[in-house]
């Protein structure tokens, strides 16, 4: 019901129409994270992988590291974990270099929920526990209260 009056649909509109007038990553972005939202998730995943690859080829670590992440999320939706874990394990350390404390703590976040998926507890603890401070530091409460709830689950 959320999705009839959500702004996804004008998100993917108007990236698909900045696409018209040539190629842009962050279009791309926008409209693989709107068709994602709305539950496309292999058309999300190809709007993603240009975007990834255009911000590779501009040197843009920051977005690199957001749509790796990104993509990471997509495959954990699909329940292909594997290749989830494999995008967020590319993602951190670009977050590290960046300085993105941040995307830094969420996908500590993502990477001990795919690890907690998987039955493997210890493995999601110990990214839960490494996200735990990053989010105090950061100022990021809902955050921090995702990840505790998250520790309790397990």
């Amino acid at each position: 019901m959320w999705l009839r009056t959500s702004r996804f649909a004008a998100v993917e509109v108007t990236a698909t129409a900045t696409l018209t007038l040539g190629p842009d990553a962050s279009a791309l972005y926008q409209r693989g994270w709107a068709r994602s939202s709305t539950g496309r998730p292999r058309p999300a995943l190809e709007d993603f992988q240009q975007a990834l690859t255009m911000f590779q080829h501009a040197g843009d670590r920051g977005n690199e590291a957001g749509t790796l992440a990104n993509i990471g999320h997509v495959y954990d939706r699909l329940g292909d974990r594997r290749r989830a874990l494999d995008h967020y394990h590319q993602a951190l350390p670009v977050h590290r270099e960046v300085g993105d404390r941040t995307g830094e703590a969420a996908t500590l976040n993502n990477i001990g929920s795919v690890h907690n998926a998987l039955g493997d507890r210890q493995q999601a603890l110990d990214h839960y526990h490494q996200a735990l401070p990053i989010r105090r530091e950061v100022g990021d409460r809902a955050g921090e209260a995702t990840t505790l709830n998250n520790i309790g689950h397990v």
